[in-house]
Formats: structure tokens, sequence, C-alpha cells
């Protein structure tokens, strides 16, 4: 778990200001998931294929979503190109970083990108070559904002990561059913 109380409160402030409380905040708490030990940032660079999440209101893209994770030892993190189709069909593309920080294990990072409120990045588990399970999650005064996210090294929906994530997944207490699939096909151009 990890909190952003300042962030989220402004944020939470103006969401009941405006129309009440945004649908992904929902009462209850976090998951108290367990991070991969040992956690090799190195062995994480390259190209990931978002395959099965959570929604994400943040994410302005529904389909053909992916990531590059660039490693740079100047800050033993990296910087994060993803990209994805909107519902409208136009290529769109965010630029940020995922690092460690000194607060917590090398696998619970930080996501700092310019549009989103910063958020914890979990792997629960990932053997860097075909799977990485990711939860994040903040919560403030009973409530939580929570995505998770099946991580693959190639696009196939329904193959061998999402078969292992869904496991983890339900291992450490995450409701599984509530994921939903995000489409690949042959109308899908990698240039994250």
């Amino acid at each position: 778990m990890f909190k952003r109380g300042g962030i989220l409160v402004a944020f939470l402030v103006a969401s009941v200001a405006a129309d009440g409380l945004p649908e992904f905040l929902v009462p209850g708490k976090c998951a108290n998931v367990k991070v991969q030990s040992g956690f090799d940032l190195r062995k994480y660079h390259g190209r990931w294929y978002q395959t099965e999440i959570l929604e994400n209101p943040y994410q302005p893209y529904t389909k053909c979503i992916n990531s590059f994770y660039d490693y740079y030892d100047a800050f033993d993190g990296f910087k994060v190109t993803t990209a994805g189709f909107s519902p409208k069909g136009e290529h769109l593309k965010l630029e940020g970083k995922i690092y460690p920080t000194k607060e917590f294990p090398t696998a619970h990072m930080l996501i700092d990108f310019p549009t989103v409120f910063a958020a914890p990045y979990q792997v629960i588990e990932t053997d860097y070559y075909t799977y990485s399970c990711v939860y994040s999650c903040l919560e403030w005064g009973g409530y939580k904002t929570e995505f998770a996210f099946v991580f693959s090294r190639n696009p196939q929906n329904g193959g061998s990561a999402t078969a292992k994530c869904a496991e983890v997944f339900k291992r450490s207490g995450i409701d599984f059913s509530k994921f939903v699939k995000v489409p690949h096909s042959a109308e899908c151009v990698y240039r994250a």
C-alpha cells in the first residue's frame, strides 16, 4: 500500500465539489500485496504489452496498449513510453518515469508521469520474459482507487501471462473477475 495524501485529498475535494466521488474510488482498503523479492530492474527493461487490466481512467487509450521501459543507470529506473489507440482510433502516447524509492523494496516503484498523479507501481511477480503482474492502489479515509495490470512480452490475450497473473492476483486478494481484456489485433501499431 502507498499513500499520497496531499495529492489524493485535493483530487477528492475537487471531485466531491463537482459531482460526487468518481466511479473508480470505492469504499475499502488496498490489498496488502507482497512485491517480488530480488527484483532486477535491468531484466525488466524492454517492451511490455497490457493484455488485461482493471480499468484505468487515467489511460487515454483502450486498445493496443504497450509500453517500452528504457532502463537508466543515472536514476536507477525507467523512462517509459506508453502508447495505444483511443476509443476514437487516435494513436496516443504518454511519457514519464517509473523508479524505486528509498522507502520501499525495488519492486515497489513510483509512477511519475506529467499528466497523472503519483502512484505506486508494485511488481507482485514477474519472470521478466513472459509475464509481469502489477498492482497500483491508493487509499484515503476508507476509500481506495485500485488498478492492476497483466503485462506480457507478446500482445496475446488469454495467454500464459494471463493464466499466471490470474493466479497471482487471486492469491493476493485481488478479484480477477473484474479485469477486462485489452484488445490487440492486426490493426495495432506498436510504436511506444
